[in-house]
C-alpha cells in the first residue's frame, strides 16, 4: 500500500522566542517492509542550522536550530511512504515459548528488556500479564492475548492522560490513548522479563472498502514490538486496535518508550504561554 504522510506542527507564543532548538522524529524509516519514496521538510521562520543523522536505535533523526527572534513556529513533514503487508508473514514464523524467548531477549534484546524513563515495572505489571503466559505458552500467542486484554480491558480516552501520566496511574484508572496503551503492553511483557520496543508511526484510519477503520486519527500513533526469540524475531503488536501490525501502519521509529522517538521536542529561550496545534493526516495513494 502507499500512503501519503501529512504531518503538520504549529506553536504560536504569547512572546517572541529569542532561541528555539528542536529535535525531530518525523522521517519515516527504511525497512525490509516498508520504503520512504519521498520526504520533505519545512520549517518557518528558516533555521540557521539543520542536521541530520541516525540515532542510537537507527532512527532518522533531524535537529535544527533558530537563532532570531520568532513569534510562532511551523514544522510541517510530507512523506510518500509504501507499506508490504507483514501480518501473514509474521504470524507463520516458528514460535518459541515465552520463557525460551526470555532467555534469548537478554543477549538479543538487552536494550529493550530492563525499565526505561516512561516505562518501570514492578510486581502489579507482572501480575498483570501473567494470565497471558502460562507455562510454556509461544510468546506470540502470549503477547496477542496480553493485547486483547488491554484492548477489551481499557478505554480509548483522549482526555484521561496526559504525556506524563504515569504507568501506575493508567493501569488504576483503565483509560487513556495509544501511547498510554504501548507503555502498558512493554511494561508488562517487560516485567516478564521479555523484550519489548516502542514504536511511534501513523496510522490509516479512513481504510479502503472491507477493512475495518482503526482508531488514533489525527495524531501519531504507538504500538508495540514484542521479541518472540531467534526464531521468531520481532513482531509488531497494536493493543489500541488489538492486530497483528500490517500495512495500514507507517513506522516512524523505535526506542524503549515515548520519550526516545517524541515527534518534535526541543528547548526555547523566551516566548511565554504557548499554544500548540498538530494535525496528522494519512492518505492512500494511487498505485
Amino acid at each position: 500500500m502507499r500512503l501519503q504522510v501529512e504531518h503538520e506542527t504549529h506553536y504560536q507564543y504569547a512572546s517572541p522566542v529569542l532561541l528555539s532548538h528542536q529535535l525531530l522524529h518525523l522521517r519515516p524509516r527504511e525497512l525490509p517492509w516498508q520504503s520512504c519514496e519521498a520526504h520533505r521538510l519545512s520549517v518557518e521562520p528558516l533555521p540557521g542550522e539543520l542536521d541530520e543523522r541516525s540515532d542510537f536505535f537507527g532512527n532518522r533523526v533531524t535537529q535544527f536550530l533558530i537563532a532570531a527572534p520568532h513569534p510562532q513556529l511551523r514544522v510541517h513533514a510530507s512523506s510518500s511512504v509504501r507499506v508490504a503487508p507483514r501480518e501473514r508473514e509474521a504470524l507463520a514464523r516458528p514460535r518459541a515459548a515465552w520463557e525460551q524467548a526470555r532467555g534469548e531477549a537478554r543477549s538479543q534484546a538487552a536494550a529493550f528488556v530492563h525499565e526505561s524513563p516512561h516505562v518501570e515495572t514492578w510486581r502489579e505489571l507482572a501480575q498483570f500479564a501473567a494470565p497471558s503466559f502460562p507455562s510454556a505458552r509461544a510468546a506470540l500467542d502470549g503477547a496477542i492475548d496480553l493485547a486483547h486484554r488491554i484492548h477489551a480491558g481499557f478505554e480509548f480516552d483522549r482526555t484521561a492522560t496526559s504525556v506524563s501520566t504515569p504507568l501506575r496511574e493508567v493501569l488504576k484508572r483503565r483509560r487513556g490513548v495509544c501511547q498510554d496503551f504501548a507503555h502498558l503492553m512493554i511494561g508488562a511483557l517487560r516485567a516478564l522479563g521479555l523484550g519489548a520496543r516502542y514504536v511511534s508511526g501513523y496510522l490509516l484510519t479512513d481504510p479502503p472498502p472491507g477493512r475495518a477503520r482503526l482508531v488514533g486519527a489525527d495524531a501519531s500513533h504507538a504500538w508495540v514490538s514484542v521479541y518472540c526469540g531467534a526464531a521468531g524475531g520481532w513482531v509488531d503488536l497494536d493493543p489500541t486496535n488489538d492486530c497483528v501490525v500490517d500495512d495500514e501502519h507507517v513506522t516512524l521509529g523505535w526506542g524503549r518508550d515515548f520519550g526516545d522517538v517524541t515527534p518534535m521536542r526541543g528547548v526555547i529561550l523566551g516566548g511565554g504561554e504557548q499554544e500548540l496545534e498538530v494535525r496528522v493526516t494519512v492518505t492512500p495513494l494511487a498505485e
